[in-house]
């Protein structure tokens, strides 16, 4: 298409291609893509295209003619600046749902730009549901896969080790159909790649028989839960806390598989009215660490309430946010968690760290992707949040070190500071995923300057 095309002709080049915008920058005088951001709001670009193809054969074709940078885009809930670019954000919204599912192996193949809350009712009605599933259902399903994106349970890994089976275009739109045994390599990396392997369209599951869930919830001393800690792990196949800065108590929350024919559904919204009630004390008290720490331990107990939920998993699993945040989270070895945690609430009050937030702590199996965080050993996830209308920089920078000491790998999708220098003795197999990258995409058109700095490209 010329420089020179008439706006007829480059609609109807846009429209044959089943594409939101045009392929490159240079394709209309003065063209720009409209701006993009993630959920936070904290990472943003404004691309010089956003294209959504309808097809792998279109994919494929835009794979082929695209000349600039290229990041794969789910639903913007990563808080890590692995979308923005001023190339092209590909959005693969067009190719969702379920291709196919086996009763006999108990394994589903979806389209990768399936959202994972619109997994749970199809899976449900063929008879199957995930072993595990995170706290939140937003993300698109290749965008969980390509940040390890995980629930608790130290019997269960992330979605990551779920995949059985996966179809790759390259950066010249060829198609690679990998799995354990056909391309075995590609695979382990494909598993958690950050996007920057290529465009993953299509994943196959391995699933379970659909299952219901019990869940429980109550308030404890969180040290008190340290403490139970291993009796917790053993007796509950799913356990989480989440932490309440400035106090010293915790909610506690078990999820485990029932018989129970009874069904007892959540109770609708979301965390707006916890959430908010946690940001007036914390306005409110925070120069008065002793009176802060009063409130915040009488109101978890008193003002708000808990109540079970029994009900099929993939409904009990998710939960609404409602309230937007920033997020840092570190995954350190499983009996390093404890300690971890420890001496990040010690901060917290030293410092009178600025956030209201609480801190989420779970539990993961491990696994063996190449670049996952759980790679080789059981782990420990601890999630640090910011309200997003407040700075999460200087709050940040006072607990990262935390998990340092601790050996802890960043979460791919969340906020951290370390470059590939950091990063690359963290992870036994770093210079095997760096050599599939450059064997699938010698020229670098799925990397950003943030994939650059992560895996040391230049």
């Amino acid at each position: 298409m010329s420089m020179h095309a008439s706006r007829r002709q480059l609609l109807q080049s846009v429209g044959a291609l089943g594409l939101l915008s045009l392929l490159g920058r240079g394709e209309a005088k003065g063209f720009r893509a409209m701006p993009w951001k993630n959920w936070s709001g904290a990472q943003s670009c404004l691309p010089a295209a956003r294209v959504a193809p309808a097809s792998e054969e279109q994919l494929a074709q835009f794979l082929r003619a695209a000349t600039g940078a290229v990041r794969p885009v789910g639903s913007g809930h990563s808080f890590s600046a692995l979308v923005p670019t001023d190339g092209s954000v590909l959005s693969l919204g067009n190719l969702r749902g379920m291709i196919t599912h086996d009763a006999k192996t108990l394994q589903s193949e979806w389209w990768a730009g399936t959202p994972m809350s619109q997994m749970g009712a199809p899976l449900k009605q063929a008879g199957l549901a995930l072993p595990n599933m995170a706290d939140i259902d937003y993300q698109t399903l290749a965008g969980a896969i390509a940040t390890s994106t995980h629930g608790t349970g130290p019997r269960f890994g992330s979605y990551s080790d779920q995949v059985v089976g996966l179809r790759l275009l390259t950066a010249n739109g060829d198609s690679i159909d990998c799995s354990a045994q056909q391309h075995p390599e590609i695979f382990d990396a494909a598993r958690c790649s950050l996007g920057a392997l290529g465009v993953i369209t299509r994943v196959r599951l391995q699933n379970r028989r659909a299952f219901k869930l019990h869940r429980r919830e109550w308030v404890q001393r969180f040290e008190e839960l340290l403490e139970d800690m291993p009796r917790l792990l053993r007796e509950h196949q799913h356990f989480e806390m989440n932490v309440l800065l400035h106090a010293d108590t915790a909610v506690a929350m078990t999820m485990d598989e029932t018989k129970d024919a009874r069904v007892i559904p959540k109770e609708p919204g979301g965390d707006v009215d916890k959430v908010a009630l946690l940001q007036r004390v914390h306005l409110e008290w925070k120069n008065s660490p002793r009176i802060y720490a009063g409130m915040i331990n009488f109101l978890v107990k008193h003002a708000v309430s808990f109540p079970e939920v029994i009900d099929d998993s993939y409904k009990v699993f998710a939960n609404v946010r409602d309230v937007r945040f920033n997020e840092m989270e570190y995954e350190v070895p499983a009996e390093a968690g404890p300690a971890c945690l420890r001496e990040i609430m010690a901060k917290v009050r030293k410092n009178k760290v600025d956030s209201f937030f609480p801190i989420e702590y779970r539990y993961v199996k491990r696994d063996s992707s190449m670049l996952s965080m759980f790679q080789g050993r059981d782990t420990c996830a601890i999630s640090f949040h910011q309200f997003y209308r407040m700075d999460y920089h200087n709050v940040f920078a006072q607990i990262e070190p935390i998990f340092w000491k601790y050996d802890g790998r960043p979460h791919w999708g969340k906020l951290h500071t370390l470059n590939a220098r950091l990063l690359a003795p963290l992870y036994p197999h770093w210079k095997d995923f760096l050599a599939v990258r450059e064997s699938l995409d010698p020229q670098g058109k799925f990397l950003n300057a943030h994939l650059r700095s992560v895996l040391g490209v230049a």
